[in-house]
């Protein structure tokens, strides 16, 4: 009879387990990993609060281009540029009458 020593029993399985424990590796990670199936939930909720910034930046860019083109220097607003110099220099007219707010009402 011969005795087989432990490495020549073992030798068969050898491979298949190292290409179970390769493709074991692998499915784990595209499952559990941080691109893979479980932390696609939040990539789409973090897309869709960017997608909604994204709106919020849009209108406030709609605004700002309206408010810069009736600043055009060939022809500005005239309620803008009212609105402007009572805002930045506290001019009034002698016919308003002015209410003083307190700040934080």
């Amino acid at each position: 009879m011969r005795v087989r020593s432990p490495l020549a029993r073992l030798r068969p399985w050898l491979v298949p387990t190292a290409c179970f424990a390769w493709a074991s590796y692998f499915a784990f990670h595209a499952i559990v990993g941080e691109t893979g199936l479980m932390a696609l939930g939040g990539y789409r909720a973090e897309r869709s609060a960017l997608d909604a910034h994204e709106k919020l930046l849009a209108t406030r860019k709609a605004v700002l281009d309206h408010r810069y083109a009736l600043l055009d220097p060939r022809h500005v607003d005239p309620d803008l540029a009212d609105e402007l110099v009572r805002d930045q220099l506290g001019v009034v007219r002698k016919d308003e009458v002015v209410v003083p707010l307190k700040q934080g009402d």
